[in-house]
């Protein structure tokens, strides 16, 4: 069973996994919390088709978006994020996180 909560065309479950991985270079977040937070994003998505439309986009554009709420000020990959606000991470109990191996 994957990670991801959401049923997944081969493709996209291929960004989906770029994105967490992104997510942990870019934030040194775990990989769990990545998962949860993807999870939060599309918990209520049927990503299956092969023309879904977060395709259109890359991992670090989503990344950015999942991490930060939406509130990107600046997409530059060299932007200083100090003083930016990210989302909080799902709780705990909040059925987004994956199960332990």
């Amino acid at each position: 069973m994957s990670e991801f909560q959401m049923p997944a065309s081969p493709d996209v479950a291929e960004l989906l996994n770029a994105i967490a991985c992104e997510m942990v270079d870019q934030f040194g977040i775990t990989r769990a919390e990545a998962v949860a937070r993807i999870n939060e994003q599309w918990h209520r998505q049927d990503l299956s088709s092969n023309d879904e439309i977060i395709l259109h986009e890359d991992e670090y554009f989503w990344a950015l978006f999942i991490y930060f709420g939406g509130e990107v000020p600046n997409w530059s990959r060299d932007a200083n994020r100090s003083e930016w606000i990210p989302k909080p991470v799902p709780t705990r109990d909040s059925g987004y996180w994956p199960m332990p191996d």
